[in-house]
């Protein structure tokens, strides 16, 4: 019986090459290839694989969040091939941790050689994982910490505070990366100042912030602890970190810290939400964003009740519904709007 392998890569050339390299084996049965972790979920309805071959950095969903998905709900055994996993990188040892059976460093450039070169390694890796016993129970259970771990409850007094300065706060996960690109491409250099979280590994967020900075007539970067939230300026949380909201007189900055997982993500959006309740309350504009799950559905209640402006982006524009969806839930919204429509939302905060 052949092993049935599924491809996961955002590259439509590594896609071609890694099935040229597997199709002269009769042991091996390319059974799909996708872009993305969502393309690659709809197909394995159909024909569920006994190995997944797996980038890491892709649009929508990046392939470490995948990987504990799956081992999470249908343990399965996975291969990593990627250009960010040389050995030691942190990244190697996060997919190792979270479930991975190999990880095999994937070249920048010369794929012919490639294919020579490496054939070998990823035929006997696919060999070997195919074997593998893969157990859910064999992956750490990832922290389920309320954000009171980070960030106590609001309570009346700086949020009460009106003052001449508004910051706007974004939380989103899956489907986030392009969802903040078309959003930010938008805003004129007079947008207000804004800080994100998007569910993110180490290492990539910074590279996300620069593409970014690319794009938009803004000024994008990763935050670093202390910078300002200023006009014209939008702070990326970097990945593995916390982002919080912290007041200075008339001025807002942002604390960037370690700390316990928070709704199993570290940065987490509940995080940043909670912090802008306390510390800014009516002078926040939040919007919650396309995600899996439920982080940043409490802070974005908190900011309600403080007096904040609140969104969430619709289902029909959203990749996947599960974050604004348990915002609206808790009743924090106040208004649900199209993913259109939220450069506009947010060029309306004065």
């Amino acid at each position: 019986m052949a092993i049935k392998v599924m491809i996961v890569d955002d590259s439509a050339v590594m896609r071609e090459v890694m099935q040229q390299l597997l199709a002269p084996h009769k042991d091996i049965e390319v059974v799909g290839a996708a872009m993305d972790p969502l393309l690659a979920l709809q197909k394995m309805k159909t024909v569920w694989p006994d190995v997944i071959l797996l980038d890491v950095e892709m649009p929508r969903m990046d392939g470490i969040t995948f990987l504990r998905q799956i081992m999470a709900t249908r343990p399965t055994p996975v291969v990593i091939c990627s250009t960010l996993t040389e050995k030691g990188a942190d990244i190697t040892l996060q997919a190792l941790s979270a479930g991975a059976v190999e990880v095999i460093t994937k070249p920048t450039m010369g794929l012919r050689d490639f294919l020579q070169g490496s054939a070998q390694e990823m035929l006997a890796a696919i060999r070997t994982a195919a074997k593998a016993r893969v157990r859910g129970a064999a992956v750490p259970t990832l922290e389920k910490n309320s954000v009171d771990a980070v960030v106590s409850a609001p309570s009346a007094g700086l949020h009460n505070q009106r003052t001449s300065e508004r910051i706007v706060v974004l939380g989103t996960s899956t489907g986030g990366t392009q969802a903040l690109e078309q959003v930010l491409s938008q805003l004129p250099r007079s947008a207000p100042a804004i800080a994100i979280v998007q569910h993110m590994p180490e290492k990539f967020t910074r590279s996300f912030a620069e593409r970014l900075d690319s794009l938009c007539a803004i000024e994008v970067r990763e935050a670093q602890n202390g910078d300002r939230l200023l006009p014209g300026l939008a702070l990326i949380a970097p990945g593995g970190k916390h982002m919080l909201v912290k007041r200075s007189g008339g001025q807002y900055h942002v604390e960037v810290k370690d700390g316990p997982l928070v709704s199993r993500h570290r940065p987490s959006v509940d995080v940043l939400f909670r912090s802008a309740a306390v510390q800014a309350g009516r002078n926040v504009l939040a919007v919650i964003m396309t995600g899996m799950g439920d982080d940043g559905a409490r802070g974005l209640k908190d900011l309600h009740e403080a007096g904040a402006k609140t969104y969430a982006q619709d289902e029909a524009s959203c990749v996947v519904f599960g974050m604004p969806k348990e915002a609206i839930k808790l009743g924090g919204v106040d208004q649900v709007v199209a993913l259109d429509d939220i450069p506009n939302v947010l060029m309306s905060w004065r």
